[in-house]
């Protein structure tokens, strides 16, 4: 018994202060990567060169650039050593869905990047600073804890969570940005605005000074043919494109969030510049519970 308590300890992502969250599990020993900094460091370095030649390969096929692509690194499934690894590789855009994890994960690589850096070498340099996304469902009772951390919010999908973000960075001094998360496949139990739905909110957004509108995200079905999954795709792309020539919104609108470990390939070609990578750039180094299905949804 004490054993098991200890294990659930060890995984536990609770914030000081926010009451008891429900015990995570680890996963079995057979499914995790025990090993070293070196160890951690090698197996993130071959991961991430698989899926940037991937990248490469499907802007090569859209006759796109591959710098403009940007990898948002979905660290939720990872213990701490991995997102400091990560960083050190100069995968600066990190991704947390749970407004929780977010914010004790932000503070304490802000406490490891300023004990780090003081105590850093010249030869070594400076640990960069990474650049927090929200990817996940937001709930509007935890937009507090995600505010003051948060570079990025994928997943606004409602008027009222926009106003309540609004208000919020009013209050602590600074402009949000944010993507509306729509529901390019109708599917309901996907949350996001409905596309028709797009220019109404739009329309309050651009009167709120303390939200920055930065373009667009969506979610494919975790089931549907590779020809719906280009649909869906590139119905957000031409929703995208309609928007682009709003002049309110220049010039920060030009971000499509779309594409995760299952489809960002697909994504891409069909104008991604932003892809959300877990399991497929974490694969073997995933040692926390709750472990996603191949496309993460």
């Amino acid at each position: 018994m004490r054993r098991a308590t200890a294990a659930r300890r060890r995984y536990n992502l609770a914030i000081p202060g926010a009451g008891t969250p429900r015990p995570t599990r680890p996963i079995p020993r057979s499914r995790r990567v025990v090993g070293n900094v070196t160890t951690v460091r090698r197996k993130l370095t071959e991961n991430l060169k698989r899926v940037r030649d991937r990248i490469a390969a499907a802007c090569q096929r859209a006759r796109r650039d591959p710098a403009a692509v940007k990898i948002v690194a979905v660290t939720k499934y990872v213990e701490m050593e991995v997102v400091r690894q990560a960083l050190e590789l100069n995968l600066v855009d990190l991704g947390e869905s749970r407004a929780q994890q977010l914010a004790q994960r932000a503070s304490m690589i802000h406490e490891y990047i300023e004990r780090k850096n003081v105590l850093a070498s010249r030869k070594e340099g400076p640990v960069p600073r990474p650049r927090w996304h929200m990817v996940g469902h937001l709930q509007r009772n935890k937009v507090k804890l995600v505010v003051p951390w948060a570079e990025l919010i994928h997943s606004v999908d409602s008027l009222r969570l926009a106003e309540d973000l609004h208000q919020h960075a009013a209050r602590v001094g600074r402009t949000i940005d944010i993507l509306l998360q729509v529901n390019t496949s109708g599917e309901k139990s996907k949350f996001g605005i409905a596309v028709g739905a797009v220019p109404h909110l739009i329309e309050h957004l651009v009167a709120w000074p303390n939200v920055r509108l930065c373009g667009l995200m969506t979610m494919a079905p975790a089931e549907c043919t590779p020809a719906e999954l280009r649909l869906y795709f590139e119905r957000l792309r031409d929703v995208f494109e309609d928007l682009r020539g709003d002049k309110r919104l220049v010039p920060h609108f030009r971000e499509l969030s779309m594409g995760m470990s299952g489809d960002y390939e697909t994504a891409i070609e069909a104008g991604a510049t932003i892809v959300r990578l877990g399991s497929t750039l974490f694969e073997g180094l995933m040692t926390l519970n709750d472990m996603p299905e191949v496309s993460e949804r």
